[in-house]
Order: structure tokens, then sequence, then C-alpha cells
């Protein structure tokens, strides 16, 4: 059983065992082992899956798959995501495929793989899969072979630590809402040299106080009230399979991650002078507004919100970095190695903070252009129904954009439809409605650089056109 839906832009996601079933998980498999013979790859993957309570039966029925089609499977054990990418290039297997449900709610499963690293499979590729599967074209063949690779968790850790150590004292709030990341970050900090203030970070896979997503306004609560209780210097949060990271100031504010992107890009600039840095359609407009960035010669480029889609476009245009208000970052080198990785993030936030002896967190975020956003906010849409959906409330509000319509009370610059609509107001002012790739929901987000009433206003105009539509539903969290 294989529901059709599960097979998204860039990975695989289905409610289990709703959705899919084991056999429906090794039939997967088996297109996944098929489509690397298929491309003449060397038939060779990396696997690993997270700390659910199921993940370890998703990933065997997934490996049974694998072997059925010749593949030597090389498994990494639990991991996060990262770890499973970071596999990739330790081991130097061809593929890479993780059970993970990232940060959806317990009962979903699914897997993000790849084959041209650090690349992940796109909409091309996952089409490409999904009618492998659906058609029943997996080709069993001879060949397969298991192995388990020990050693891979101090590997990825040695990795990530290098020879740095800390200079300056630091305090961290390591938030990872017991999910997977609790068996590394903590960890991670301390060998940076920097002082843990653990919150929920024994594994649990109930998720017994909040699921793990620093996207999330619960989370990053929870984060604030953890550094107002300890005093420290900050809050680092983690999502379920640790490739995003969310932040929290000594002073208790959230910083939305793309505005953590703008505080690292100013500091990457100052060593990278001109470095291109890619921001998604989510993101803040400071990329290209920021004084700072563009004192450096910085180049900035919006692209789609996805991680496949960033990682993608960092490695095509030989950026530097990509920033997902999601909390996605993929620092290329000579940082990191282009994929996503909270890990990798945590350890460049303590040596930007080492860089920066003297200020805090809250000073980085003081120095930036003030705007303001709206958290991302995901009204309900089914997965059959999303896409068509959008299409229409795009249509809408590029027709508003020629009648010369106002938003808010200001002039529609323009209409930006790379990924759902951007709609740029005339004063830098904008709003963005797009479909979920991952979760059956539209996605929107609204900032001004003037005040919060605009930024109110943006989106109460915005949400009037998207109530046009009765197939969309109530929102997971508002403003």
């Amino acid at each position: 059983m294989i529901t059709p839906t599960g097979f998204r832009e860039y990975d695989a996601r289905w409610k289990y065992p709703d959705d899919i079933n084991l056999p429906g998980i090794t039939a997967l498999g088996l297109g996944l082992g098929t489509q690397m013979q298929r491309r003449g790859i060397d038939p060779v993957i990396a696997v690993g899956n997270d700390y659910r309570d199921y993940s370890l039966s998703i990933k065997n029925a997934l490996m049974l798959g694998l072997l059925q089609a010749g593949i030597h499977v090389k498994d990494i054990g639990p991991a996060l995501s990262p770890m499973a990418y970071f596999a990739q290039f330790h081991l130097d297997a061809a593929a890479v495929a993780m059970v993970t449900a990232s940060h959806n709610p317990n009962g979903w499963t699914g897997v993000k793989m790849g084959f041209e690293r650090p690349l992940t499979h796109g909409p091309d590729e996952m089409n490409e899969l999904r009618d492998i599967v659906l058609n029943g074209e997996g080709q069993p063949r001879d060949g397969g072979k298991y192995e388990f690779v020990h050693g891979l968790r101090a590997a990825y850790l040695d990795d990530l630590v290098g020879d740095f150590k800390m200079t300056r004292k630091l305090k961290v709030v390591c938030a990872t809402g017991n999910g997977t990341a609790s068996a590394f970050a903590p960890e991670l900090f301390k060998r940076l040299g920097v002082e843990v203030v653990e919150s929920h970070n024994r594994l649990d896979y109930t998720f017994p106080h909040y699921n793990p997503n620093p996207e999330a306004m619960e989370m990053l609560h929870d984060m604030s009230a953890s550094v107002k209780a300890s005093g420290a210097d900050f809050a680092l949060g983690f999502d379920g399979d640790g490739d995003r990271c969310g932040v929290v100031d000594d002073e208790g504010e959230e910083i939305f991650a793309d505005k953590v992107g703008v505080i690292m890009a100013r500091d990457l600039a100052k060593i990278h002078p001109n470095a291109t840095f890619v921001a998604d359609v989510k993101s803040t407009g400071l990329f290209a507004s920021d004084p700072e960035l563009i004192k450096h010669g910085v180049q900035a480029d919006y692209w789609k919100t996805g991680h496949s889609h960033m990682k993608r476009r960092v490695k095509e245009i030989g950026a530097l970095a990509g920033f997902e208000k999601s909390g996605h970052y993929f620092l290329a080198e000579p940082i990191g190695r282009g994929y996503d990785c909270g890990m990798r993030v945590a350890v460049e936030i303590c040596k930007l903070m080492d860089r920066n002896p003297d200020l805090s967190m809250s000073d980085l975020r003081r120095a930036l252009p003030q705007t303001w956003a709206t958290p991302t906010m995901s009204p309900y849409a089914a997965d059959t129904e999303k896409y068509d959906i959008l299409a229409r409330i795009v249509e809408k509000l590029v027709a508003k954009h020629a009648a010369g319509e106002k938003i808010a009370g200001q002039t529609i610059k323009e209409v930006v439809t790379v990924n759902g609509a951007r709609v740029i107001l005339d004063n830098g002012a904008w709003g963005l409605v797009r479909a979920s790739s991952n979760t059956p929901n539209l996605v929107v987000v609204c900032e001004s650089p003037t005040s919060e009433d605009e930024m109110r206003a943006i989106f109460k105009d915005l949400d009037a056109t998207i109530r046009t539509e009765p197939g969309v539903g109530a929102y997971d969290q508002s403003i």
C-alpha cells in the first residue's frame, strides 16, 4: 500500500501505517535501488534512521528493497539526517537514504534521499522514483549486500568540532525536544568548550513536551523561558532529524532563522567579501537591502523554498551559503559541504560569537535594520487540492497587481511567482503564499520594514484573498 501523494517535491512522506505499510516501504526501496541501477550509479548507499519508535522497522523494510535491487547497503544506525549526508562523503557512498519524518508530528514517516552529493532528490528525481514504484517497475537483481558501519557518530562529531575550542565563555541552552538531536548536540557543545544548559535532551520518541520544530512558536517560547531562567548567552534548538537550527538570544528574544542568516552572512562577508548568498522566498528582504552586506559586495539570490531546491541552487551558482526561514542553512566550502546540518550551524554560531567576544547575541540582533515579520503560518489545504488552490490564489494576486490594487494601503510593486506568490510592495514590505511540500498545508509569511501594524495589515489583506478558496482551512498558528 502506497498513497501517491507521499512522493513530494523533494522527499517522501506518509502517515504510517495509514498511507503506506511495510511492504510499500520495501517497494520504495526496490524502486530507489532500481533508479540507481538505471542511472548507472555505483550501487552503494548509506542508510540511517531517526529515533522514532517505528523508524527502525521502516528502515529494515527499505533496506530489504534496496538489497533486492542489488545494492550494497551501508547501515549507519540511528542518525541525524546531516550525519547520513556526512556518511555519503566519509564512506564514499554514491547514494544516501535517511528514514525520517523530519519535524512532522509522530505518525509520519518518510525518506530523504540523494545521489549526487551534497544534493538530495528534487522534483525530477522524485517523479521518476514515483513512476518506478507505482508502475511496478522495480527490478530485482543479484549483488545485494548488507554491512553495518560502526563509528559514524564519532567520525561525524570529530568532523564538526575539528581542532576548534572556544576562547570566550559561553553558556548555551541546548534544546532538542527529546528528538534524535538529543544524542548529539549536548556532547557537541561540551567538546567545543561551551557550558550546556540542557532542555529536553533525553531521547523520548513520544515527544512529551512538544514536537521538536524550531520554527514553531511553542518550541521557541520554551527556549526563551530556559534562557531567562538560566541566564544563558543564547539558546539553540534542533528539529526532529537535526538538519535545522533555531535561535533565541540572551534577552529571550526569538530570532527567526532568516534574521539569524543575515547575522551570519554579515560575519561571513567580512571573511569572504563579494560572496553570494541564496535565501528562500520565505526569508527577509534584508539579504538584498542590508547596508552592511551591500558594503561587503554581497550578492543576494532569492530562490525556491525546500532543502533540495536550496542545496541545488547553492551548488549551481557557487554560493558561499544558503539560508531558509525554516532554519535550514546550507554552508558550502570552505565552511561546510553544502548540505543542511543544524549541528554545523551551531558550531559556526559559536565560532561567530568567539570572533566577536565583546558582543552578545542581542547586540547582533539589534544591529540589524529593524523589520517586523510573522512566523511561518500554515493553513490546512489537502495534498490533492493544494497546488490547484495555490494556482488560483496566485492568479488572483497577479490580477490585483495588474489592476493597480493596493495591499495594506501600499502599491504592489511586483509579484514574484518562482515559488507561489511573493507580493512585494513599494516600500519593500511583502507577503508570501506558497504550498507546503511536506504537509497538507499552504504557507504564509509577511514582513514590513515600517511597523508591526503594517505587517498585520498585509497579512489581513493577503488572508482575505486566501479565504476566497473554500478548500483552505484553519491556521496551525497565527498572529
